[in-house]
């Protein structure tokens, strides 16, 4: 399958909900490389995704042009927004067969990696594709399947909330080393920013890289 055959059937979203409370400011509005961390996430799915949309609360990332869809459990976790992603895109007149999404604080992901991630998933008989690094499963990088939704909801209403519980409601695939070790030449494809201070490592390093 070609990327433009697998743009038709796979739709994007930024989970931009969260809290930010070890971070101690909204790391969707931080810059890096000059660009706030929202708009390089939307930008980065826009080359592989037909549509993007931003999952976060009613309005709070208007400016950026971008279609919002209200969190439906709003500080209950990213796997609530997962569910509310994939409710959306089963009510979506196109229902992609997938959806590639991304939490807004990975500023290593690459075109190249997500261009894989989607093929890969369009191929795939699970529900959900997700990658495996040195640090452990990688969900806030993955592909769900938008037909997996009432399971997944199911597992959220009876009190599931971490996303690897619900992973383990459906068929997964995992990408391991093998798959994604040629996308991460400087090893940090999956590097997020939990803290202040991976802020402004993460900065310093894309800082250095544009000089």
């Amino acid at each position: 399958m070609t990327v433009k055959e697998s743009e038709a059937k796979i739709a994007g979203y930024v989970l931009a909900g969260g809290g930010s409370t070890r971070f101690g400011r909204d790391k969707a509005l931080v810059e890096v490389g000059g660009t706030p961390m929202l708009e390089r996430m939307v930008e980065l799915l826009r080359r592989v995704t037909k549509e993007v949309k931003i999952v976060a609360g009613p309005s709070k990332y208007a400016k950026f042009g971008v279609t919002m869809v209200e969190d439906h459990w709003p500080g209950e976790g990213p796997l609530g927004g997962i569910v509310t992603a994939l409710e959306d895109a089963a009510r979506s007149p196109a229902r992609p067969e997938w959806n590639l999404i991304l939490s807004c604080d990975m500023p290593f992901l690459t075109r190249d990696w997500l261009a894989f991630l989607s093929e890969r998933a369009g191929r795939s008989k699970a529900q959900v594709v997700f990658p495996h690094s040195a640090s452990g499963p990688e969900p806030l990088c993955a592909c769900w399947q938008t037909a997996a939704t009432a399971k997944l909801r199911t597992g959220f209403e009876s009190g599931v909330r971490k996303v690897t519980e619900g992973i383990a409601l459906l068929r997964a695939e995992v990408l391991d080393e093998a798959d994604w070790k040629r996308f991460d030449g400087a090893g940090r494809l999956f590097w997020n920013m939990n803290t202040a201070e991976d802020y402004e490592e993460a900065r310093r390093i894309v800082d250095a890289e544009l000089k």
